[in-house]
C-alpha cells in the first residue's frame, strides 16, 4: 500500500542535515507545517511554510511548553485514511499530515553537561514524543522521522521515489521512533529514580548501547547499556554475550575485594566463585585457585589481580575458560594465550563497580545500593573465649568476602587464603554446610585448622557441630539471631572461636 507524502509537520532540535531535505520536500511541493525555530531556519532557505499557531489559532505558550498539542495537529496524523476519518477531518477544518518529523529535546546531552535539575527537566520533551509516537502508531498512512539518524534514508524516498513510501518502509521508520521514544523513556526514568546517581547512570550507562548476540537464552534479546571500554580492554576473543557481561561484572566485583592483596586468582561459574586463592605469585594463585574445583572450573571465567606473565599463561593455557581478566599481561603471556582467538581476553582498566543496582520485577523496577561493605581484622567482634590468632583472623575475612559474592544461603570453608569448599544456593543453610563439606573433601582437601564463613545467622548450631566434627575450630557469621548465645556456648564447649561482623551479605 503506497502513500504519497503530500504534507509535512516538521519540527526538530537540530537542524544539521535538513536542509536538503527541505529543498526535496519543496521541489515536490510538500505543504510543510512547522514551529519557532525551525520555521526561521526554512524560511532563510526561501522555502515558505504555514506556522502551526495559525493552523491551531493558538501561539506557543507556557515558554514554549505547548505548541503542537492540538487536535488541529494530532488528527491530521492519527486520522485513518478512510471515509469516516477523513470526513471529521473535513468537519473541522483539519489538514491531513503525511509526514513527521521531529527530533527531541537533548535530555540526555545535557545530563551529561549540568546537574542543574530545571534545566534537565525542561529538556524533557513532550510535544516530540507525542508527535513521534502518533506518526509511528498510525504508520499504515504517515512517515515517521524520529531522529537525523534517518535523513538520508528519507532523503532518497524523497529524490528517487518522488515522495511515494509502501507500507514496509513506514512500518521500518515505526519501529526506529518506537526504538527512540523507548530508549528517551528509559533516559528520564533513570534520571528521576535515580536522583543523586544519575551521572553514573548518563554518563557511563545510558547514552551508549549495544545490540548483544542474545539474551540469558537463544530465544531472548539482549542490550548492554553503557561503555565496555572505560571498564576493559578487549584484547582478543569472540563477541561477549549477555552471559559473559554477567559473569564478568561479577568477577570484577569480587576481585575488588582484593584489588590490594598479594597476588589473588579466582574461577567463576554463573557468576558463583568455585575457586579462590591468594599466593605469592600469580602462578601459585591459580593453581591453588583450581585445585579449589577443577571440575566446575571448565569453562569459567577467569580473573587475577596481578598481571599474568608467561608461567601462569602455560597453566591457565591447558583448560576450557570463556573469558580471562586481568589488570595487564606480559607479551609472552599474550602471544600464548592470544593464540586460542575464541576465548577473551580483557585487560581491565579499573574496578568498576555501580552505586546501584536496578533490577526489572512484577510492573516496575527496584533500586538499591551496591553492597559495598567489606570488613576488616578490626571489624571482627569475638564472641568467644578463646581469641583467634592471626592466621585464623586473615583466613576469617578472606572465607567472608568469597561468602559475600556467592548465592545465598551460602557457607565457605578457607585455610591458608584458599577456597577449600563451599556450599551456595540452598533453601538451608544446614544444606550449604553439607555442601561445602563434601566438595571440600571430594577434592582432598583435609579441613583440619580451616574455618568458616557464613552470609547470614546461624538460628541454630548445627552448622557449628558439622564444621567442628571436621576440624574447623573457627567461624566468622554477622549475628543478630536470638538464639545466637547457643552457637556461641557450642563453641566455647568445645574449644572454637568466633566472630560476629553484625553486617549480612545475602545475595538473592
Amino acid at each position: 500500500m503506497e502513500r504519497q507524502i503530500k504534507s509535512a509537520l516538521i519540527s526538530v532540535y537540530y537542524k544539521d542535515g535538513l536542509e536538503e531535505i527541505i529543498h526535496q520536500l519543496h521541489e515536490l511541493d510538500v505543504t510543510i507545517y512547522t514551529t519557532g525555530g525551525t520555521q526561521q531556519f526554512i524560511e532563510s532557505l526561501g522555502v515558505n511554510v504555514k506556522k502551526v499557531e495559525d493552523l491551531t489559532g493558538y501561539p506557543s505558550i507556557l515558554d514554549g511548553r505547548v505548541k503542537t498539542l492540538h487536535p488541529k495537529v494530532f488528527g491530521g496524523i492519527l486520522a485513518v485514511r478512510d471515509a469516516d476519518h477523513l470526513a471529521q477531518l473535513e468537519e473541522f477544518e483539519i489538514p491531513q499530515i503525511d509526514l513527521v518529523l521531529v527530533d527531541l529535546y537533548p535530555f540526555e546531552e545535557t545530563v551529561a553537561r549540568t546537574s542543574n535539575e530545571p534545566d534537565i527537566i525542561e529538556k524533557i520533551d513532550i510535544g516530540g514524543i507525542s508527535l513521534i509516537r502518533a506518526g509511528a502508531k498510525n504508520f499504515n498512512d504517515v512517515v515517521v522521522i524520529p531522529s537525523k539518524d534517518q535523513y538520508a534514508a528519507l532523503y532518497k524516498i524523497l529524490k528517487e521515489q518522488k515522495g511515494v513510501t509502501s507500507l514496509a518502509q513506514r512500518r521500518f521508520f515505526a519501529s526506529e521512533a518506537f526504538k527512540v521514544s523507548s530508549h528517551y523513556d528509559t533516559a528520564i526514568f533513570n534520571f528521576i529514580s535515580d536522583g543523586d546517581q544519575k551521572a553514573i547512570v548518563f554518563k557511563q550507562s545510558i547514552t551508549d548501547h549495544e545490540t548483544l548476540r542474545y539474551g540469558e537464552n537463544p530465544h531472548q534479546r539482549g542490550y548492554f547499556f553503557g561503555k565496555m571500554e572505560d571498564v576493559f580492554e578487549k584484547l582478543c576473543g569472540k563477541e561477549i554475550s549477555y552471559n559473559n557481561l554477567v559473569d564478568i561484572d561479577a568477577a570484577i566485583q569480587l576481585m575488588r575485594e582484593f584489588r590490594n592483596e598479594p597476588p589473588t586468582f579466582a574461577i567463576l561459574k554463573h557468576t558463583n566463585p568455585c575457586g579462590i586463592a591468594t599466593r605469592t605469585t600469580v602462578l601459585d594463585a591459580w593453581n591453588a585457585a583450581l585445585a579449589g574445583d577443577p571440575v566446575s572450573a571448565f569453562g569459567g571465567i577467569l580473573i587475577s589481580n596481578h598481571t599474568i606473565d608467561a608461567d601462569a599463561a602455560k597453566e591457565i593455557d591447558k583448560i576450557f575458560y570463556e573469558v580471562l581478566i586481568a589488570p595487564d599481561f606480559t607479551e609472552d603471556a599474550k602471544d600464548l594465550l592470544m593464540a586460542k582467538p575464541k576465548r577473551v581476553l580483557l585487560k581491565l582498566k579499573e574496578y568498576h563497580v555501580a552505586q546501584s543496582m536496578y533490577k526489572s520485577l512484577l510492573n516496575g523496577v527496584i533500586v538499591q545500593d551496591t553492597d559495598m561493605a567489606t570488613e576488616q581484622t578490626d571489624d571482627l567482634q569475638i564472641k568467644t573465649l578463646l581469641i583467634p590468632n592471626e592466621r585464623e583472623k586473615s583466613d576469617l575475612i578472606f572465607a567472608l568476602k568469597c561468602a559475600k559474592h556467592l548465592k545465598s544461603n551460602t557457607i565457605v570453608l578457607a585455610k591458608d587464603g584458599q577456597l577449600l569448599g563451599m556450599g551456595c544456593g540452598q533453601t538451608s543453610r544446614v544444606d550449604a554446610c553439607k555442601q561445602a563439606i563434601e566438595k571440600a573433601v571430594s577434592f582432598g582437601f583435609d579441613l583440619k585448622g580451616a574455618v568458616m564463613a557464613s552470609d547470614a545467622f546461624f538460628p541454630f548450631p548445627d552448622c557449628v557441630e558439622l564444621v567442628h566434627k571436621e576440624g574447623i575450630r573457627a567461624v566468622i557469621q554477622p549475628g543478630g539471631s536470638i538464639k545466637d548465645q547457643l552457637s556461641i556456648d557450642y563453641c566455647n564447649e568445645h574449644d572454637m572461636t568466633m566472630a560476629f561482623t553484625g553486617v549480612r551479605h545475602f545475595k538473592h
